[in-house]
C-alpha cells in the first residue's frame, strides 16, 4: 500500500491559521474604520495656557461640537485622573478646561477624549510643567474687549489668546461676546517670576481662535487695552498706534441754558462737565456682566481722597472689605479669598457730601475652573527653562489612541464605526477556514 503523503496535512494547518489570524487581525482592526467617523471630532490647535505653580489651562477646537474631557496624570503612564468639560454635557465647538490643585515645577501629562474617543500627540500624551510659587500678582493693567463675526454679531465661547513676552494666557468670551484679563497673572517665558509690564512698550499680542466659525488677531500695547477696538473674526489688525480708551473719562455733555444766564455758567458744546458736587466712585476695573479669569479678582477704580469705600462681594461666601481712597485718588481690593466658579456681583459703597449713601453694583462670571486663558509647542513639553508657547499657527496634529477610553459617569458615547467592512472580513476569515477544512478532506481521501 502506497504511503499517504503529509504535505497536504501541513498545507492545511497553516492555511487553517492564516485563515484564523486573519480573522482576528481585521476584526481587531476594526477601530480604523472609527477615525473617518470621529474626523469631525479630532481636537484642532491644541494649546496650553495659563501657566502657575497650581494650575494651567488646555483648549482646543473641534469641526463638530462635542462634548469633551481630559484624562491626566504625572506620569505617561498613569493618567488616571479625569477632568470633565462641564456637568451639563453641552457639546461645543471649542473647548477648555482648566486644572488646578497641581504641584509647582511639576510635569503633567494629558490626553483628550473628544466624542468618546482618545486623542493623544502623535502616539505619546500631551506634556506641561508647572511654575514657581509667587507670592500675589501685582495690581496691574487689564484687557477686555468685544469679538464678532463678520455681521456684527457677536462671538460667544471664542478662545482669545494673549502673548507676552512668551507667556501665553486665555480667557474665553462670554454669550456677549466680551472677555476680560487681568496682566498681573502673566508670567515670565521661564514661569519663575511675574512679568513687568510697561503700559505704553510691552507688546500684547491676541489672538481669537473660534474654530469653524473662524479666526482674528491683533496686537497692542496696555495702555490701549481696556478696552481692545472691536474684533472681527477674519481680519487681522495693528492697534498699536491706538490711543488710550475714554470710557472711564467724564463725557462731553450739550447744555441748553437760557439767554439770560451770565457768562460764568454758560458752558460751551463739548467742554468737560464739572465734576458732580456730591462725591463720587468709579469701579475702572469691571464692566457688567464681565468674565475673570481669576479666582481671586482685583476691583480698582478712582474717587475722592480720604473717602472710606466699603466693598461687598456676593457669593455664596460673601466678603467685605473697607479701603480708603490715598491722595492720588486711585483706589484698589483685591479679594482675599478664592471665589468659586459662576456668577458673582460686587457692590462699592460710600458716602456724598450730603452724607447720603451711594452704592453701584456689577455683575460678573469667575471663569477660572472653566478655561481659562496657553499655547504649546508642537511636541507639546513646556519647561520652565523654555518658552511655554508657540505661534499660533502652530498646530499639533492628534492622533486616536486604539486602546479602550477611560469614560466618566454622564460622559458622551463613543461614535460608532462602521461594521459592514468587519463583517467581510470575518466571512473572508470563515471560507478561508471552509477552504482548508476541503482540501484536508481531499488530503485524507
Amino acid at each position: 500500500m502506497r504511503k499517504k503523503s503529509k504535505i497536504p496535512t501541513i498545507l492545511v494547518i497553516v492555511i487553517l491559521l492564516a485563515g484564523i489570524f486573519a480573522g482576528v487581525f481585521f476584526l481587531n482592526t476594526r477601530q480604523i474604520f472609527r477615525i473617518g467617523a470621529s474626523a469631525t471630532a479630532q481636537p484642532k490647535d491644541v494649546r496650553i495656557s495659563n501657566i502657575s505653580d497650581n494650575s494651567a489651562t488646555v483648549s482646543w477646537t473641534t469641526d463638530s461640537q462635542t462634548s469633551n474631557f481630559l484624562a491626566w496624570g504625572e506620569s505617561e503612564t498613569n493618567i488616571s485622573k479625569v477632568e470633565q468639560e462641564n456637568s451639563t454635557g453641552e457639546k461645543l465647538l471649542t473647548h477648555n478646561i482648566s486644572l488646578s490643585g497641581l504641584k509647582p515645577g511639576t510635569n503633567y501629562f494629558f490626553k483628550i477624549n473628544s466624542g468618546g474617543i482618545n486623542f493623544n500627540n502623535n502616539g505619546v500624551p500631551w506634556k506641561f510643567t508647572t511654575g514657581a510659587t509667587l507670592g500675589v500678582g501685582a495690581a496691574s493693567l487689564f484687557i477686555s474687549g468685544l469679538v464678532i463675526d463678520a455681521s456684527g454679531q457677536p462671538v460667544s465661547r471664542a478662545l482669545v489668546y494673549i502673548t507676552v513676552n512668551g507667556y501665553l494666557a486665555s480667557t474665553v468670551t462670554s454669550g456677549k461676546g466680551n472677555f476680560i484679563y487681568q496682566l498681573g497673572n502673566v508670567r515670565t517665558s521661564n514661569l519663575q517670576n511675574y512679568a513687568q509690564i510697561d503700559a505704553t512698550s510691552t507688546l500684547l499680542q491676541i489672538s481669537v481662535s473660534a474654530g469653524i466659525r473662524g479666526t482674528a488677531s491683533a496686537q497692542i500695547f496696555p495702555q490701549s487695552a481696556n478696552p481692545v477696538p472691536p474684533i472681527i473674526l477674519g481680519q487681522t489688525y495693528d492697534f498699536r498706534s491706538s490711543q488710550p480708551g475714554s470710557d472711564n473719562q467724564i463725557p462731553n455733555v450739550n447744555l441748553s441754558l437760557p439767554s439770560t444766564a451770565s457768562r460764568e455758567s454758560k458752558i460751551s458744546v463739548g467742554s468737560p462737565a464739572p465734576l458732580p458736587a456730591q462725591k463720587s466712585v468709579i469701579l475702572e476695573s469691571l464692566k457688567e456682566g464681565e468674565t475673570v479669569t481669576s479666582t481671586q479678582p482685583e476691583f480698582f477704580g478712582k474717587g475722592p481722597p480720604g473717602e472710606t469705600v466699603t466693598i461687598e462681594v456676593n457669593s455664596q461666601n460673601p466678603i467685605t472689605g473697607n479701603v480708603t481712597i490715598p491722595k492720588n485718588g486711585s483706589w484698589s481690593y483685591a479679594v482675599p479669598t478664592s471665589l468659586d466658579s459662576g456668577a458673582h456681583s460686587v457692590t462699592v459703597k460710600w458716602k456724598d457730601a450730603t452724607g447720603i449713601t451711594r452704592s453701584l453694583t456689577r455683575n460678573f462670571v469667575v471663569q477660572a475652573s472653566d478655561v481659562p486663558a496657553f499655547e504649546a509647542t508642537p511636541s507639546q513639553t513646556l519647561a520652565p527653562n523654555a518658552t511655554p508657547t508657540a505661534t499660533p499657527e502652530t498646530t499639533p496634529e492628534a492622533t486616536l489612541t486604539p486602546e479602550p477610553s477611560t469614560t466618566p459617569p454622564e460622559a458622551s458615547v463613543p461614535a460608532t464605526g462602521n461594521l459592514t467592512p468587519t463583517l467581510l472580513f470575518f466571512m473572508l476569515g470563515v471560507l478561508i477556514m471552509v477552504f482548508g477544512v476541503f482540501v484536508w478532506k481531499t488530503a485524507e481521501a
